[in-house]
C-alpha cells in the first residue's frame, strides 16, 4: 500500500512539473527545448525505487500530461513519450553500472538522460517526417540540454539525500 501511495505521489509530481512547464511562457532560445524538470522525478525514482517503477511513472506522466495539455496522440506526445521511455532505460542502465563504478554520479546520469532524450526525440521526429536532416539540430539542443541535465541532476541528488531517511526504515 505504501509503494502504491509513493508511486501515485511521484506520478502526480511529475505530471504537475511537466504540465506547468508546458504552460510557462518561457522565451526559448531553441524551439522544442525545455527545462525537463519532470526528469527530477525520473532520476529520483530510478535511484530509490528502480527501473520498473521509473518506467511506469514515465508512461503515466507523458500520457496524463498529454491529456491535460491537449497533445495526446499528437507528434509532440510521441516525441515526449519516446524520449521519456528511452532516456529512462538509458539512465536505468547507468544506475545499474553506478553500483560498481563510483565515478558515475547522479548528475552524470541525468546529463546522459537529457542527451538520450534529445537524441531519441530527433530520431522519432526524423522517422515521422521522413527526413534525417533534423538530426543536425542535435548539437543545438545539447547546448540547452546538458546544462539543464546538470541542474536536474543536482536537484534530484538533493531530493535523494533529503528523503534518504524515509527509506532506511
Amino acid at each position: 500500500m505504501r509503494k502504491l501511495a509513493t508511486l501515485s505521489l511521484l506520478t502526480s509530481l511529475a505530471v504537475i512539473l511537466h504540465t506547468v512547464e508546458a504552460w510557462l511562457p518561457i522565451p526559448y532560445l531553441l524551439p522544442g527545448a525545455k527545462l525537463g524538470f519532470a526528469n527530477i522525478v525520473a532520476v529520483y525514482t530510478l535511484d530509490v525505487m528502480g527501473i520498473k517503477d521509473a518506467l511506469l511513472i514515465g508512461i503515466l506522466r507523458t500520457t496524463i500530461s498529454g491529456l491535460l495539455t491537449g497533445t495526446f496522440l499528437t507528434m509532440g506526445f510521441f516525441l515526449s513519450f519516446s524520449g521519456a521511455i528511452v532516456s529512462t532505460l538509458a539512465m536505468g542502465a547507468a544506475f545499474y553500472f553506478k553500483r560498481n563504478s563510483p565515478g558515475l554520479t547522479v548528475i552524470g546520469i541525468s546529463v546522459l538522460g537529457a542527451t538520450v532524450h534529445n537524441l531519441t526525440q530527433l530520431l522519432v521526429a526524423s522517422l515521422i517526417v521522413r527526413h534525417t536532416g533534423l538530426l543536425f539540430y542535435l548539437p543545438y539542443l545539447l547546448l540547452f540540454g546538458v546544462p539543464t541535465g546538470i541542474l536536474v541532476g543536482i536537484l534530484a541528488k538533493r531530493l535523494i539525500t533529503v528523503t534518504a531517511a524515509l527509506y532506511r526504515r
